[in-house]
């Protein structure tokens, strides 16, 4: 049997104890929560994992190369990028399908049936991790703007307020240019 066929055919177990890898990364009481509830409004962390990697391990098996899985995988990371995980910590989930996978296909490894189309199986696994990445990358980066956009509306309504305004340049080509004309 080739290995998308076993892949398939072991899909639920697959998918299953790759959930549970990525839900112990989350404290022991927010493990419970997001195992036990299934309601999307009341949990939608658990569920946006939940079917997110359904829906990246389909679209892996169907070697999909559409922009899907990569709206999978901002589902999961956009959640990861906004708790308090570590860059390596918040996409590593995606290193545990790898792990899942050799440990569920164990006896197939090691009677060396798969060897070849398991290494390429895992290098996508792997060009996801870097998907993942960026991602990841985009959204702290989004995070980060929407920080100094609050202190600067706050720092501005303050002064308002203080009748002390004074209009800051968006950019510096206002003080380029008045060295400039003065230098």
């Amino acid at each position: 049997m080739d290995l998308k066929n076993l892949l398939q055919q072991k899909r639920p177990r697959i998918v299953k104890k790759w959930c549970d890898v990525i839900l112990s990364t989350y404290p022991e009481q927010s493990q419970k929560f997001l195992r036990k509830q299934k309601d999307t409004i009341a949990n939608p962390v658990g569920c946006t994992i939940s079917q997110g990697i359904e829906s990246i391990y389909d679209e892996l098996l169907n070697e999909s190369e559409s922009d899907k899985i990569s709206l999978f995988l901002d589902n999961i990371v956009r959640v990861r990028a906004v708790q308090d995980f570590s860059p390596s910590q918040a996409v590593s989930f995606i290193f545990g399908l790898k792990d899942v996978i050799r440990e569920v296909l164990e006896d197939e490894v090691r009677q060396g049936e798969i060897s070849e189309e398991l290494v390429a199986f895992e290098s996508k696994i792997d060009g996801l991790a870097l998907r993942c990445f960026d991602i990841y990358n985009q959204c702290r980066q989004k995070i980060f703007e929407i920080r100094v956009n609050e202190v600067r509306n706050e720092s501005s309504r303050l002064l308002k307020m203080a009748g002390l305004v004074y209009e800051i340049p968006e950019t510096g080509s206002d003080l380029e240019d008045e060295k400039v004309n003065n230098g």
